[in-house]
């Protein structure tokens, strides 16, 4: 069944028809109670479902109760939901999502999803279970109801033998990967019976409203991202032996100088299990039996050693890694010999090919460095990555017809920066199959010879598996030996690939880009997206290029982050050298950007996503609209440096709280809730924590579930605001302060904290700095002043923080140490 290009308007109808209200969830394990509060996330009303217990435990027993009773029948899927709720990271956004979640079991409530629009099954992986389960949704679903299982592994065409006509044609597997609120792959696995305008629904509604990365695969054998990643995982656990690395050396070696997690190879293997990890290469092994590499899938000694003492990792206390408490108390982390299977303290992985990558930042640019690498780091990445090219050529079209969505697995479900065909590319397609063919290092299976498709490719003129014209991505089809555009990217804006010929301005810092239809785009791409000098000009710059030739512009980039915040070095030099003067202009210019954002001609949308700190914040607080993912960590954060927030953030935390005063609401409330927030250096776990913080304003923010959507929907809404008829604002000169009233009670509890030695000298000074901003002084009545103000407020009491010894060592130790020192 080809889906790629099958559509019609008769199909998008029903697509865009389709609504999801309530869904039902069977199963609340790990996964079924994630899934659930990942639904629950995005308002849907979720009916979570699991099986009633067999006995009572002793605590039941000395209460009296029976099977009978409520709390007894639902104890398993209610212990599950409370589980997820208390994990960390959390699985919901905010706390109240859950109220979105009602609990049953399968005996007395199954009669409850008549009534949901998605019925999803999560229940052990067992084909004879699931069939069960099956068997009873079969007598409660409504037809046309869509129903999908979230198997890892099992056959999807065997779950649907023996169903009804309308149960197979509404049903499909959709593989989450967890945890389902972080892990952006949702892949979609129809069988032969499965509507075509289902599987576009599952596409359409798991990329824009679940903000996943939705991955259409065939009906194999672990699908395919799980296909490639369990290889990847295992073929470098043959290599280890091979090449003579050490565990830390492998770490090092595939952690982010490769483009992939922090995790690397074996702290992942020791998060997920490796237990997991084992069952799922047995059943690679067991299933894939004429994969020509299936020697991979068979466990080198020490792997099997470890399963055998039961060292699995992080469940079981140790693994790959061990940790300890030393003689002092201590923590200290092992790693283990792989020969000798014992542990020993970690040892220091140096390697110049990987210093040489530290400087090249483009991603592309730094896998050529590193394949060319000489020592053993440079020997392993390519005893890696060869084998694997040739793997996967092999996989197309065995588990997919479109080599991309191998990418888009592996970039969304195992967080690598490129999928290995987009690695293949930044070294060479053609310039590769010779060094793949002449690599001696081999992993099981390999004979070092890749697909024929890509050689045909070669021979045809092609180079490259991908393309980027007038800013429209193409990759190679196979079937048509052309190029066309990768479905479902055309919503998406993607600055890497307009860049170069819409770049109106740019400078060090800053990159102003034409997004079309009147908006300007200004990205930041210092290190961290910190905001100094040349970001500052960048924005003034381009405000003025949108106010006299367009009619909005969006603050957003293609970054890992949004921003880090203000550059802290720029301010310790300032500080250290007493050059207030200059450091009095910095601050004032800070200000006056953040004021610039709010009170242009034109409308301004703020698009932060990730880590969106300090002056990111105080930037995104400024704009006319707020358009965020829905994984934005959002916070003023100065106080852990020694200072507050000095670039309109604090002055803005005034103003939003005398908004909120309300007639016979006790206005000092009002006040600690802001005041804490600033105080304690409080940061977003989520964009709705954000509004929850205070950071965001009912009516002027949105959120977007996908990542990769974000910046076309910002451009939205500033076109929307231009549409509207956009009048620039003016400044404010009613904001109410409480002066002397509000000062007493900062004062009184900083004083109290400092008593209670909870905070240090220090910190109460910061916080009684705090609070003559948030007061406006100490003005006898409260009183209405002006943004003007309070900026003069804050920048004083920015500067004098800055001249204190405590508040230089603090900027000192996160320079040097990455982290605020609290003391």
């Amino acid at each position: 069944m080809d889906l790629r290009h099958e559509t019609s308007d008769m199909r998008h109808q029903i697509v865009d028809k389709r609504r999801i209200k309530k869904i039902a969830v069977l199963g609340s394990g790990v996964m079924g109670s994630r899934i659930a509060c990942h639904f629950a996330n995005i308002g849907v009303e979720v009916l979570l479902l699991d099986i009633v217990p067999r006995e009572l435990t002793p605590q039941e027993e000395a209460k009296g109760l029976t099977f009978d009773s409520r709390v007894v029948r639902n104890r398993i899927v209610n212990q599950s939901l409370e589980n997820a709720l208390k994990s960390n990271p959390s699985p919901v956004f905010s706390k109240k999502n859950a109220k979105l979640i009602t609990t049953g079991n399968f005996d007395d409530d199954m009669g409850g999803i008549a009534s949901a629009d998605w019925v999803i099954e999560v229940v052990v992986e067992r084909l004879d279970i699931k069939r069960e389960v099956f068997d009873k949704v079969e007598i409660h679903r409504t037809p046309g109801t869509l129903i999908t299982s979230n198997t890892s592994g099992i056959p999807i065409h065997l779950m649907a033998e023996g169903r009804s006509a309308d149960f197979k044609a509404h049903f499909c597997g959709t593989h989450f990967f967890n945890p389902p609120r972080y892990l952006r792959l949702l892949e979609i696995i129809p069988t032969a019976d499965t509507k075509p305008e289902v599987v576009d629904f599952l596409m359409h509604y798991g990329d824009k409203f679940l903000g996943k990365t939705t991955v259409l695969c065939k009906d194999t054998p672990a699908f395919i991202g799980n296909r490639v990643g369990v290889y990847s995982m295992l073929a470098l656990t043959h290599l280890v032996e091979q090449l003579d690395l050490t565990v830390e050396e492998v770490d090092k070696f595939t952690g982010p100088a490769m483009g992939h997690p922090k995790s690397a190879t074996f702290r992942t293997a020791d998060v997920v299990g490796l237990d997991t990890l084992v069952n799922v290469a047995n059943g690679l092994a067991e299933n894939a039996k004429d994969d020509e590499a299936g020697g991979v899938f068979q466990l080198p000694g020490y792997i099997r050693q470890m399963v055998e003492n039961k060292w699995l990792g992080e469940k079981s206390g140790q693994g790959f890694y061990k940790k300890i408490k030393d003689e002092q108390g201590n923590s200290e982390i092992l790693a283990l010999d792989l020969k000798s299977l014992e542990y020993r303290k970690q040892e220091k992985v140096k390697a110049g090919t990987l210093e040489a990558t530290k400087a090249v930042e483009d991603i592309r640019k730094r896998m050529k460095v590193y394949e060319q690498g000489t020592d053993k780091a440079g020997m392993f990445f390519r005893a890696m990555h060869y084998p694997l090219f040739e793997y996967v050529s092999r996989r197309v079209p065995e588990i997919t017809d479109e080599f991309f969505r191998i990418d888009d697995a592996m970039r969304a479900g195992f967080g690598w920066e490129l999928g290995p065909f987009e690695v293949w590319d930044a070294l060479g397609v053609r310039e590769t199959v010779e060094k793949i063919k002449a690599e001696e290092k081999r992993v099981p299976g390999h004979s070092g010879e890749v697909a024929d498709w890509v050689r045909e490719m070669l021979d045809a003129g092609h180079d490259s598996f991908y393309k980027v014209e007038n800013g429209i991505r193409y990759y190679y089809d196979i079937g048509a030996q052309s190029y066309k555009p990768i479905p479902g990217t055309g919503d998406f804006i993607i600055l890497d690939n307009i860049r170069g010929q819409k770049t109106v301005w740019k400078n060090s810092g800053v990159t102003v880009t034409d997004l079309g239809d009147g908006i300007l785009n200004a990205e930041f791409h210092t290190k961290m997206n910190t905001i100094g000098g040349d970001v500052i000009q960048g924005l003034h710059k381009a405000i003025e290029l949108a106010e006299k030739d367009f009619r909005g512009l969006v603050i957003g980039n293609d970054g890992a982050n949004f921003s880090a915040g203000a550059n802290i070095g720029m301010i310790f030099m300032m500080a250290v050298e007493q050059d207030y003067d200059e450091l009095n202009m910095a601050v004032k210019t800070f200000q006056q950007t953040s004021m610039r954002l709010r009170y242009s001609s034109i409308p301004v949308v703020a698009a932060p996503f990730a880590l969106t700190l300090g002056g990111g914040c105080e930037f995104s607080m400024h704009a006319d609209f707020v358009q965020l993912h829905a994984e934005t960590y959002m916070g003023l954060v100065e106080f852990g440096v020694g200072v507050i927030p000095g670039g309109g953030g604090s002055k803005e935390f005034a103003l939003r709280a005398s908004d909120e005063f309300k007639e016979g609401q006790i206005e000092q409330q009002v006040l600690r809730e802001r005041f804490l927030t600033i105080g304690q250096a409080k940061v977003s776990t989520s964009a709705v924590e954000a509004f929850e913080l205070g950071y965001l304003q009912e009516g002027k923010y949105a959120v977007s579930m996908n990542r990769n959507r974000l910046l076309a929907d910002a451009k939205a809404k500033a076109i929307e605001l231009a549409e509207a008829g956009y009048t620039q604002p003016a400044p404010r000169k009613d904001i109410k302060v409480l002066g002397k009233q509000g000062l007493g009670i900062v004062y009184a509890g900083a004083n109290s904290m400092r008593a209670g030695n909870y905070i240090s000298e220090h910190d109460q000074k910061i916080s009684e700095k705090l609070g003559w901003v948030l007061c406006g002084g100490d003005l006898s009545a409260p009183t209405e002043v002006s943004e003007e103000y309070l900026l003069d407020l804050e920048r004083e009491a920015f500067l004098s923080l800055c001249g204190e010894r405590k508040t230089l060592e603090r900027i000192q130790h996160m320079l040097t140490k990455g982290k605020p020192l609290r003391n």
